[in-house]
């Protein structure tokens, strides 16, 4: 899986870190195809839009066309050889206003309705922040217009995955009670994950390189750190978590 490099510092990029539990939970996902959007819910800056960035590098690779906006930056990624759809999908992200992105979001839903209607087999639509540009009001509808999307297609297919995410907390109960989702809370990675970020952070500035770079002269094995760590346990995010996510099964209940 090609990692992608995520803008952390000023001149400073790093490859996308930890979360591989919840990555693989999105393999699954693909795999298998979905019965319902997955909603995301996380507090800003837990990591919610580079997991999705990274899971629309997933779904390519996995052969799926894929349809990424985040409605907040307005930044885009069509994954698709169906050029009229990617042509769409560009000229909208730069001329509809920003005040105006609901439609942009109502536009993708029908993008990846277009890939399917053109034949496609696999077909991907990923919203990131998706309802403070839409409205809290609207969010069921939202959401119930990718659950359509996936009951109720122009064509068969064979997947279909739709996964939105959100800083806010409001709109739960309420699609919840519809359950038109499965929901998912994302908390702040790891003690290990900050750590696998910082070493890299350190070795672009000029620190030493990662554990993963180190190794002993002359062996293949990786050198023991100078100032050596015991891997701290993970407590981990409580259950229906997007981490416990697979493992314990819809959260869509209110």
């Amino acid at each position: 899986m090609r990692r992608i490099q995520l803008p952390l510092l000023p001149q400073v990029q790093v490859p996308f870190s930890d979360r591989a539990r919840a990555l693989a939970q999105v393999e699954e996902l693909a795999r298998r195809g979905m019965r319902a959007p997955l909603v995301v819910f996380g507090l800003e800056g837990c990591g919610k839009s580079a997991w999705l960035r990274q899971s629309a590098e997933i779904l390519r690779e996995l052969g799926y066309d894929v349809i990424y906006v985040d409605l907040v930056y307005r930044s885009y990624l069509p994954y698709t050889d169906v050029e009229s759809v990617a042509g769409k999908l560009r000229e909208a992200a730069a001329s509809i206003p920003g005040a105006e992105s609901a439609k942009l979001a109502l536009l993708v839903v029908d993008l990846a309705r277009e890939l399917v209607r053109l034949g496609k087999k696999r077909v991907a639509v990923l919203v990131d922040e998706a309802f403070q540009r839409i409205g809290l009001s609207k969010a069921a509808v939202y959401v119930k217009s990718l659950l359509s999307l996936i009951e109720y297609p122009p064509r068969s297919y064979e997947h279909i995955v739709a996964i939105a995410t959100t800083s806010e907390g409001l709109t739960r109960s309420e699609i919840g009670r519809h359950r038109w989702a499965d929901l998912a809370p994302m908390w702040n990675m790891p003690r290990e994950g900050f750590i696998e970020l910082y070493e890299q952070v350190n070795w672009k500035e000029g620190g030493y390189p990662p554990a993963s770079h180190r190794r002993t002269r002359g062996s293949s094995q990786e050198e023991t750190p100078t100032c050596s760590r015991s891997s701290p346990k993970r407590n981990g995010p409580p259950r229906n978590s997007l981490e416990e996510w697979s493992a314990s099964g819809s959260s869509s209940t209110s």
